[in-house]
């Protein structure tokens, strides 16, 4: 039987949300979100901590944030970062400058022309995001094909996306809670 596959979204980001921007503030705010690391003196779960230190597989996102999360989860143990796991993207809607408001706000609405629009500009497409999620979830899958668990840590949305992925390969969510940091949803395969 396979190992269990859980998802889990990185800690608290150092980069502050109580600012107010426009659309292209926006987008200079996520590239800042997207290079950044953790809010320190962060402490992760005890039931995370216990998964990632007690001999599962543990893969991050290339994102320092996942790889600091990481690094707390595990105590300085092992664990591999991939390109693969990262976020999907979050290109602000094209709207008049005059409007600004939180980044929490411009991250759903997003979200939202990212996914039901198609809205991109230059980044991964959402067709593209998709298939990248289908890969990903196949990847932890290999990965937990031998009994062992795999611990992926990530980001919120994209994580969904891989959980999306799992489920017509036979995969069903056992476990999960909330979209906040450090939050945890956990598969068990066929």
């Amino acid at each position: 039987m396979p190992g269990a596959i859980t998802l889990a979204r990185h800690g608290e980001p150092a980069l502050s949300r109580e600012v107010r921007l426009n659309a292209p503030e926006y987008g200079d705010w996520w590239s800042r979100y997207e290079l950044g690391g953790l809010k320190p003196e962060q402490s992760a779960p005890d039931d995370l901590t216990t998964l990632a230190r007690g001999g599962a597989v543990v893969v991050t996102s290339s994102r320092r944030r996942a790889i600091e999360s990481a690094a707390i989860l595990t105590a300085g143990g092992p664990f591999t970062s991939d390109d693969l796991y990262i976020e999907a993207p979050l290109p602000p809607p094209p709207w008049p400058t005059w409007i600004r408001i939180g980044p929490r706000l411009w991250g759903f609405f997003a979200r939202f022309w990212w996914w039901w629009f198609n809205h991109h500009g230059d980044e991964e497409a959402v067709a593209e995001a998709k298939a990248r999620a289908d890969v990903a979830a196949r990847r932890l899958i290999a990965l937990a094909a031998d009994g062992q668990d795999v611990l992926l840590v990530a980001h919120g949305f994209f994580n969904l996306m891989i959980g999306r992925a799992l489920k017509p390969l036979g995969w069903r969510r056992k476990f999960g809670r909330g979209y906040k940091y450090w939050t945890v949803r956990r598969y068990q395969g066929p």
